[in-house]
C-alpha cells in the first residue's frame, strides 16, 4: 500500500558479516517527516520438520548465544548464496539429524522478525527419513544433540519453555493442525 510506503534516502552498511549486514537507512515517511530504520539484512533460511517412521519429530538440542541458554528446534539453517531452498534443507537435515531423504513435501514460508530483518524461513516437511552412515558434517563450529519427541511431548516442551523459538512453534502448530483435519 503505497500510503504506507517509507522512501529511502540514505543507507549506510555498519557491519558485513558471514551471517547478517546491518544497515542504518534514512527515511521519508508517508507524512513527509524524516526517520532513520535499522536493518538486519539476511540470505533467508529454511526449517525442517522430519518425522521417522516411529511418528516422532526429529528437532536438535543446542546452545543459543543471544540468548544464553539451550534450546530444542527443529533442523534449520541458512541459505547460501544462490543457494535452493530445497537443496538447503536436505544439507541441513543430514547435517544436523545425520538423516536424509527424497521427499519434501513445501509447507510455507514466513519472515522471522520484520520489524527489523529481511530473513524469510522456507519450511518443509519429510515423513520419509532414513539415517545416514557417513552424514555429511555439520559447521565445525555447530554443536547440536539430535532430540525425537512425540506431537504430545513436544508441546510440553513448548510449555517447558524448552522449545521457544518462532519456527518450531510454527512447526508445532502446523502438525497439530494435520492432527485436527
Amino acid at each position: 500500500m503505497k500510503e504506507f510506503e517509507e522512501k529511502t534516502i540514505h543507507t549506510e552498511t555498519i557491519y558485513d558479516g558471514e551471517i547478517v549486514k546491518l544497515q542504518v537507512d534514512d527515511v521519508t515517511l508517508p507524512d513527509g517527516k524524516t526517520s532513520k530504520r535499522e536493518l538486519i539484512r539476511h540470505t533467508g533460511a529454511v526449517g525442517i520438520i522430519p518425522i521417522t517412521k516411529e511418528n516422532k519429530i526429529v528437532f536438535v538440542k543446542q546452545y543459543r548465544k543471544p540468548l544464553e541458554k539451550v534450546l530444542v528446534e527443529i533442523p534449520a539453517g541458512k541459505l547460501e548464496d544462490g543457494e535452493d531452498p530445497e537443496m538447503t534443507a536436505l544439507r541441513e537435515l543430514e547435517e544436523e539429524t545425520g538423516y536424509r531423504t527424497d521427499s519434501l513435501k513445501f509447507v510455507a514460508s514466513f519472515y522471522t522478525s520484520p520489524g527489523f530483518a529481511d530473513e524469510l524461513m522456507h519450511l518443509y516437511l519429510t515423513e520419509d527419513i532414513e539415517p545416514v552412515e557417513d552424514a555429511a558434517a555439520g559447521d565445525e563450529d555447530e554443536f547440536v544433540e539430535r532430540v525425537e519427541l512425540t506431537l504430545d511431548e513436544a508441546k510440553q516442551y513448548v510449555k517447558d519453555q524448552r522449545i521457544h523459538d518462532a519456527k518450531t512453534n510454527y512447526a508445532i502448530l502446523y502438525l497439530e493442525s494435520l492432527e485436527r483435519m
